[in-house]
């Protein structure tokens, strides 16, 4: 992980399914769950799914919060 990464959690928008358009941290945490159980796309939005996967699954979501307020 980057930190950068972290940026694009609260400015990359969902380019598909179900929650197509929505930030990927406002994704909710059982389609985070669902792919982990299902699988991460490939490519660079497989790894921000599964980094929010992982801060949402661990209750770290907050960390976003100062990132959020800068936008």
């Amino acid at each position: 992980m980057q930190a950068e990464d972290l940026e694009k959690l609260v400015t990359t928008r969902m380019p598909f399914g179900k929650h197509k358009d929505q930030l990927i941290c406002d994704l909710p945490g059982n389609y985070l769950a669902w792919f982990a159980r299902e699988g991460f796309p490939p490519g660079h939005i497989g790894q921000l799914l599964a980094l929010m996967h992982e801060l949402d699954h661990n209750g770290l979501s907050d960390l976003l919060r100062p990132l959020r307020q800068r936008r």
